[in-house]
């Protein structure tokens, strides 16, 4: 019986699946690099216009008619804490609405629409949730306009539905085995969901608010209609004290006459990276402690 593997038809599709491999792979090499070459250049064009600008006094300044006397620390510490208030609401909330979604739930035509909106809210336009925020918050809550709270507010709704999603991902992906040996042993449905499966699915979820937060540090368009656009001289004392954050600064200083605050938006820029690094830095170290192999 001859081998069909030797015949030459087969040598010849042998050879075009390696050739179209190596194509699949000189493909992927090649957008690497380009993606990692447009971030070169931008990081070199940032630092290049920048660094001049980093010093004491414009780190711990604030925004000024003058670009000589800005700085953007009170755009730092109105981005830090519009960050905190979104974290504070969005993740709790998103972990337990993931929570109850997938493991308590009962399958019913309201919960199908439950879980259909989530999909649809993760996908709405930014600004949308920028109008929510002004009609709800400021219009009917009367809440402080171009406060961190009112920005965490709506940042928050735009986040949740991101970590409701990775949410219920991870939680799905860890093996149903680990709830039929927590069960078998004499742990309640809430035990074991709190102290075997959420342990288990949390790096997924600290993924997931990664990137949702990541999404958050850079949006501008929600936070210019509940009016952090303002010019701002002092920084915020509190989360309703009025501020501004790192993307509307350099928003607004990008839109400035003055050339002098071109380097103050490049400098700018850095600070925002910097600070986008340390807090995804942070919660990737978190996600790497909390996480358990099996």
């Amino acid at each position: 019986m001859s081998n069909t593997w030797q015949t030459p038809e087969m040598t010849k599709r042998i050879a075009r699946r390696h050739a179209a491999e190596k194509r699949f792979r000189l493909a992927g090499l090649t957008a690497i690099v380009l993606s990692l070459l447009f971030l070169a250049v931008l990081l070199f064009i940032m630092l290049k216009n920048g660094l001049g600008g980093l010093d004491w006094a414009f780190l711990t300044g604030s925004d000024a008619t003058s670009a000589d006397a800005a700085g953007v620390w009170g755009a730092l510490k109105g981005s830090f804490l519009t960050m905190l208030v979104t974290l504070l609401l969005s993740f709790p909330m998103g972990v337990l609405a993931a929570i109850y979604l997938e493991e308590f739930a009962p399958r019913s035509r309201w919960i199908d629409w439950v879980e259909v909106s989530i999909n649809n809210l993760a996908a709405v336009p930014s600004i949308i949730f920028g109008l929510l925020g002004l009609a709800v918050f400021i219009n009917t809550l009367n809440l402080p306009r171009s406060s961190p709270l009112v920005g965490g507010l709506t940042l928050a709704l735009m986040t949740m539905p991101i970590i409701v999603i990775s949410g219920r991902n991870a939680i799905k992906a860890v093996p149903p085995s680990i709830r039929d040996a927590a069960l078998a042993v004499g742990a309640s449905p809430v035990q074991t969901v709190f102290h075997h499966v959420l342990p288990l699915a949390l790096p997924g979820i600290l993924t997931g608010t990664i990137i949702g937060m990541a999404r958050a540090l850079g949006e501008t368009a929600p936070l210019l209609m509940i009016g952090m656009r303002a010019f701002v001289a002092t920084p915020p004392g509190g989360i309703t004290d009025p501020s501004s954050v790192l993307p509307m600064q350099i928003f607004l200083w990008s839109d400035e006459i003055d050339r002098g605050f071109v380097q103050n938006t490049s400098a700018a820029i850095i600070v925002l990276l910097v600070f986008l690094l340390a807090m995804n830095g942070l919660a990737i170290y978190l996600r790497n402690k909390f996480e358990v192999r099996w």
